[in-house]
């Protein structure tokens, strides 16, 4: 792809502190993660008939197209015969905790499955082949047998339950965001100072990072073919519409459209945009200004929801660690706007003759969902334990990817003033 061009970086297609066990249904609920993807008729599918949808009755962006498993992965080679412990945490209504091929794995052996639903438990066990159930990913923390917690959660609990997981000497992979809402700033320093003080591995499982175009501009980036990157602009669009999209909720226990993200922040979920310039980079967001319109729908009428939020739209301009810019865009009410896409730009044209191919996969292991990035993120995180590397979106990058969008809608609610976003790194 030239320079010129407007780099699409998705097929347009594809696309607190409360305890959970003072009441067992509560926010943190380790099953409720109703998030942008889902699971098919069997683990790692999501065909058209059986994709998880809204609402409305339209497929979740992400899921339209699904990459399934090959039986002979040209070119992928094994780096161990070593099989990493897991546990999972997490089936809900999008069976999020099954769609990551950990079950097909060569290097992984599902030991335990949990959530706070024991049907959704019993399937999730089923589906990955856990021979250990437990009642709360608490529980199953403390099991010493487990390396390494698949966190597919609701968005409340990610940060506690990582890191309470690291604080028992495992490895953590988190679903999106890594840290949420209101806790945020206190989250991400206790979930930084942590992964320091264990020495274990963390990952945010963003999905964006491996859609293949945005991989490929990210390896040309990385062998120094664009120079610096001038301009980049990301958006995640999902028209939640009238009825709302559902999530856990702690007053009923169940995931109906009352539940966590009724009137959720646009930018306390920035990831699938923000990875546009993070992911590729590796570098740094240092300051925001955003702006939001009124919401058009009445969740998004700050009296009718949790968060006091009133925005449908938020768009946030950053300025990067390396000089650049960046327009970052998550919207839930604009019509005809859909999927996970971006846009870079760099001192250099883009070099044709730089392989941006993705790396080969195990045979079993398919790309999934959100335009193939499922099965890569989990290879990642598992090789990033087997051979001691940082893995893919490491604390730093997950942190950076997630309180810049906590601080733009801050910045948004004081009219667009400019605000500086805290800065980790290792």
């Amino acid at each position: 792809m030239s320079n010129e061009e407007q780099h699409n970086i998705i097929d347009p297609s594809a696309s607190s502190q409360l305890s959970r066990r003072g009441f067992i249904q509560g926010l943190t609920g380790a099953g409720s993660f109703l998030g942008m993807a889902g699971l098919g008729a069997f683990a790692g599918t999501a065909k058209a008939d059986n994709a998880p949808r809204d609402a409305q009755g339209n497929i979740i962006p992400g899921f339209e197209k699904d990459q399934q498993a090959t039986t002979a992965a040209q070119g992928w080679q094994p780096v161990s015969e070593r099989k990493i412990k897991v546990g999972i945490a997490g089936f809900g209504l999008c069976q999020f905790g099954a769609a990551f091929y950990y079950q097909n794995h060569p290097n992984v052996e599902v030991v335990a499955a949990t959530d706070l639903d024991p049907n959704r438990c019993a399937q999730l066990a089923q589906r990955v082949g856990a021979k250990k159930t437990y009642p709360s990913c608490e529980e199953m923390i403390k099991d010493k047998e487990i390396e390494a917690i698949y966190i597919a959660t609701d968005a409340p609990s990610h940060a506690r339950l990582a890191i309470m997981a690291l604080n028992h000497g495992k490895h953590v992979c988190s679903a999106v965001p890594a840290v949420f809402g209101f806790e945020a700033e206190g989250e991400a320093e206790d979930l930084f100072n942590a992964v320091k003080k264990s020495g274990m591995k963390y990952m945010m499982n963003e999905t964006s990072t491996f859609h293949a175009d945005l991989y490929a501009k990210r390896m040309q980036y990385q062998a120094g073919a664009l120079g610096k990157v001038i301009y980049s602009e990301g958006e995640y669009y999902h028209d939640f519409g009238s009825n709302g999209l559902a999530g856990y909720n702690p007053k009923t226990g169940k995931v109906d459209k009352m539940g966590w993200r009724r009137g959720l922040v646009p930018m306390w979920y920035p990831t699938h945009s923000a990875a546009y310039y993070v992911s590729i980079t590796g570098g740094r967001f240092t300051e925001v200004s955003g702006l939001g319109t009124a919401g058009r729908y009445a969740e998004f009428q700050a009296e009718n929801n949790a968060y006091k939020n009133p925005f449908g739209t938020e768009v946030a301009m950053y300025k990067t660690s390396e000089g650049g810019i960046s327009r970052m865009a998550v919207s839930w009410d604009m019509k005809n706007a859909h999927g996970e896409k971006g846009r870079v730009y760099g001192e250099k044209p883009h070099n044709p003759s730089i392989s941006g191919a993705r790396p080969a996969l195990p045979p079993g292991v398919g790309g999934g969902g959100h335009g193939g990035s499922h099965g890569q993120l989990t290879n990642n995180f598992i090789e990033s334990i087997l051979l001691d590397k940082k893995p893919i979106v490491d604390v730093c990058d997950a942190l950076n990817i997630t309180l810049s969008g906590v601080i733009a809608h801050k910045s948004a609610l004081k009219d667009g003033e400019w605000m500086k976003i805290p800065q980790y790194t290792i």
